[in-house]
């Protein structure tokens, strides 16, 4: 079960910086940045369980970037449509 949850928080990751990479997701877009939350939130479940101290870190810090990320998306698009 662990090794799923890996490879899906692998694929997710990986999915999004694809979709970045060949410009068919900014990285200011919300599925990108959904998907490297999610991402990374599986990615840190597997390496807690491999208690791999350094992915657990990288990955933390990966998915707290990423839910800055979303939270400073979100409030520009609400000061620049007025809401």
């Amino acid at each position: 079960m662990n090794l799923l949850v890996g490879i899906i928080g692998m694929v997710l990751l990986l999915t999004g910086f694809a979709l970045n990479i060949f410009k068919i997701k900014r990285e200011n877009t919300f599925t990108y940045i959904v998907l490297n939350i999610l991402g990374g939130g599986l990615s840190i479940f597997y390496a807690v369980a491999l208690d791999a101290v350094p992915f657990i870190i990288l990955e933390t810090i990966w998915t707290i970037f990423a839910i800055y990320k979303l939270f400073a998306v979100y409030l520009e698009r609400r000061v620049r449509t007025g809401v």
